[in-house]
This record gives structure tokens, C-alpha cells and sequence, in this order.
């Protein structure tokens, strides 16, 4: 069988300059539109996946027509002046350096959509952390639909403990090809990219084909299927890019796409286990509710001796509860479970607070009960979503916004 994350034809531009050349993940910054606007003027004329994206703070506005359409023209201009170098049959190995210091590694290549289902239950290869959004889907195949090129933001995670996928590519890093190596735009530190080709990406792929033959043996005795690899961020975009695919299937039934590019998507992977992935919690602040109904309702209904262990907060009181752990694999998890039951049937709404601080203050509010939750353990993330069969949303956080994924390489998706 096939791996399900192969290399790629990718295009990279030459001749540019690259701090103005790559943007931010377009899901970030959508509530800050002067952020954007900063970039646009930093920007200027030069060439740039700006022009390539659509921010989502301008996603259903009024000028989210003439911009798709003003991206698929400008993707076409730089098709046709040459703009890119193609290096085919291709992985990139990726090392950014974060604002803390820290290094992340990254391998960028294609993912199968064949072996990915973002749906819940899922028993695909490549599977979805937490609940997609269907609703937002369609709005972001208006801007993919008509389009000859796609650049990823988007992290897939692997669950690699022994460090044998991107690690010994990392050790070998000063015998590679460096195709690009300078400061990101806005706070985004610094990011240096390889070329993994010939002997080095097939050796990759050899232990790649190892790697997916012994996931069984990695969750044995756990409920569910084994999967390979878990989308970390950039879901609704890889979901977007299925939608896409698999519209184009059922508009030439019988038709063999086996070999089309859209059946592809550009992703970088990344180890789970790396030191500089660093997954922070989000807790759950319920308002506009009667907190001690709640509290209540929690000890009687979800708690268990021995559970997980998630303090309260409740005006300037506070404590512990026990969360039953047979509910599911996370605290979160039994915590979700919980107040989307109860808040069915009683006042409140939940929000989602990243900072413990910001979480304290709300909870002191009349009307409000805070859950600090603790910061899962990378190894429960695989392990919850076989088991559960998805994460709550807003379980985790992988880095802050300046620290998402920038487009940079690119890739054909029309023939």
C-alpha cells in the first residue's frame, strides 16, 4: 500500500523578496483587521502570497468575490512570468525558530485526501483532532474551487516517540540543499527550508512505510482503529481541499483521477514529540448561568473517585472535582460532555479562555463557573481522538498566532 504522505512537485518563487513574499495563516488575526492591514503596507507592490490568500477576516464580506477573483488572476500572472522554480518529486525539510528561541522541524510534502475524513468516528490513515465546522467549508471552496495553486498552513501531526520520520533528516541537514533561509514578516521569527530529494527522500519514505505498517502495534488494546497521522492545525482548510477533490469525482464519474493533483494537498508534517511543540490548555468559563446549580450537577452526574483531577472557580471561591474518566480519554473531554448536556436544558454559555489569569476574572463575575483545565499530555492526543473518536473543539493550542504556519511554497492543484 501506498504511503499516504508522499513528495511533491513544489514551486517556490525566485527572485523575491521572501519577508514579503510569505503571510501568516489566513485564520489568524481575523478579529484585527489592522493586522492585515500592516502586512498590506509592509508588502507594498512586491510579489506575495498575500495576493495568493484570503485573510478570514474578510470571509463572507463584501469584497469576498472580487478578491477570490483578484487571487486566481494574480496566481495565473505569476504562473505565467516564470515567477516559480518547480522541484518535482520533492520534500522540503523546515526548521523555523520561534520568538522563545525555540526550533521547530517540519517536512513539507502531500498528503493522500484518499486517506483522510475529518467527519467524527473517522477510521481514515490522516484524521481530524476536533470537530469540524461543515458550515465553514463551502465559503472557503469559493476561494480554492478555480484555483491552479495552493499554499499550505496547514501542521499534520506525527505520533513518532522513537524520532525516526524527520529527525535523522534533521541530522543530515548540512549535506542538503538550503533553498531559503531569512526572517519572517510581523514577529513570525526566523525560518530556513532543505531540499529532501533523490536518495534522502526515498530513504525517508522507506521508513515512513515502516512507520505506518507498526502503527497497530502502537495502540494496542485501545478502542477504535489505529490511525497515522492527526491534523494539528489548518483543519477547515484540509477539509476544504477534500470538499473540493471530492466534488471534482462527482462531476466526472466514472473518470480516473487517481493521478489529478487535486486528489493532493500540501502539508508540513511535524513530530508531536518534538521539544518545540508545546500544546497550552483552553479553559471553559461558563456565564450567565447558576454556578452552583452547575457545580452541583457536575458532582452528581460526572464525577468518579480517582478521576480527573480540574479545578473551579466561582467568585472568589474555589476547588477541585474528579471528572470520571471512563467518560473519556481527556478531562476535557468529560468536562465538554458534561456542559453540552447540561446547558441543553439550563441557561449559560460556555466560552474559551486560553490565559489562567483571563480565565480567574471571568469566574469572578456574578453568574460564572471557571474550569482550569490541565495541558494534555502529547501522548493523550493521538490516543483520544482512536479512542473518543474526536477531540472536544478548543481542547489545545499548539503555539501562539504569530507562530502559526506562513505560506511560503506552493503547488499545482489544475492540470
Amino acid at each position: 500500500m501506498a504511503n499516504c504522505f508522499l513528495p511533491a512537485d513544489i514551486l517556490l518563487p525566485q527572485g523575491v523578496d521572501m519577508t514579503r513574499w510569505a503571510v501568516i495563516a489566513c485564520d489568524q488575526f481575523s478579529a484585527q483587521p489592522e493586522y492585515w492591514e500592516e502586512v498590506r503596507s509592509f508588502v507594498g507592490d512586491a510579489p506575495s502570497t498575500l495576493r495568493l490568500i484570503l485573510p478570514e477576516a474578510h470571509l463572507g464580506s463584501d469584497r469576498e468575490t472580487a478578491m477570490t477573483a483578484q487571487i486566481n488572476e494574480t496566481m495565473a500572472e505569476y504562473l505565467a512570468r516564470g515567477l516559480f522554480r518547480a522541484y518535482p518529486g520533492s520534500f522540503l525539510y523546515v526548521e523555523r525558530t520561534l520568538e522563545s528561541g525555540a526550533v521547530r522541524q517540519g517536512l513539507v510534502g502531500m498528503v493522500d485526501l484518499e486517506a483522510y475524513d475529518y467527519s467524527a468516528g473517522s477510521t481514515s490513515a490522516i484524521r481530524a483532532t476536533e470537530k469540524t465546522v461543515v458550515e465553514r467549508i463551502p465559503p472557503r471552496m469559493r476561494v480554492r474551487r478555480d484555483a491552479p495553486l495552493e499554499l499550505p498552513h496547514i501542521l499534520m501531526l506525527a505520533d513518532d516517540h522513537d524520532r525516526v520520520l524527520i529527525e535523522p533528516i534533521a541530522a543530515r541537514r548540512d549535506r542538503l540543499e538550503k533553498l531559503y533561509d531569512f526572517d519572517l514578516m510581523a514577529g513570525g521569527g526566523h525560518i530556513a527550508g532543505y531540499l529532501v530529494a533523490g536518495e534522502e527522500a526515498r530513504a525517508f519514505e522507506a521508513r515512513l512505510t515502516a512507520y505506518e505498517a507498526a502503527v497497530g502495534e502502537k495502540y494496542r488494546g485501545l478502542p477504535g482503529v489505529p490511525m497515522v497521522f492527526a491534523v494539528g492545525d489548518g483543519n477547515h482548510s484540509l477539509a476544504t481541499a477534500k470538499a473540493c477533490y471530492e466534488e471534482l469525482k462527482a462531476a466526472h464519474p466514472g473518470e480516473d483521477l487517481s493521478n489529478h493533483p487535486a486528489r493532493y494537498a500540501l502539508v508540513e508534517l511535524e513530530n508531536l514529540h518534538h521539544e518545540a511543540q508545546v500544546f497550552t490548555p483552553i479553559h471553559r468559563v461558563v456565564l450567565d448561568t447558576d454556578p452552583k446549580a452547575l457545580l452541583a450537577a457536575l458532582e452528581a452526574t460526572a464525577c468518579a473517585p480517582g478521576g480527573f483531577p480540574v479545578t473551579w472557580q466561582m467568585g472568589g471561591a474555589s476547588g477541585t472535582v474528579y471528572l470520571d474518566r471512563s467518560r473519556s480519554q481527556l478531562a476535557v473531554g468529560a468536562l465538554q460532555s458534561f456542559l453540552d448536556g447540561y446547558l441543553a436544558d439550563h441557561p449559560g454559555q460556555v466560552d474559551y479562555i486560553h490565559g489562567d489569569d483571563d480565565l480567574r476574572a471571568l469566574a469572578a463575575r456574578e453568574g460564572a463557573i471557571g474550569f482550569l483545565l490541565p495541558a494534555m499530555e502529547k501522548s493523550q492526543l493521538f490516543r483520544g481522538v482512536i479512542a473518543d473518536g474526536i477531540l472536544p473543539r478548543k481542547t489545545f493550542s499548539m503555539g501562539h498566532a504569530r507562530e502559526k504556519r506562513y505560506y511560503l511554497e506552493a503547488r499545482r492543484i489544475t492540470l
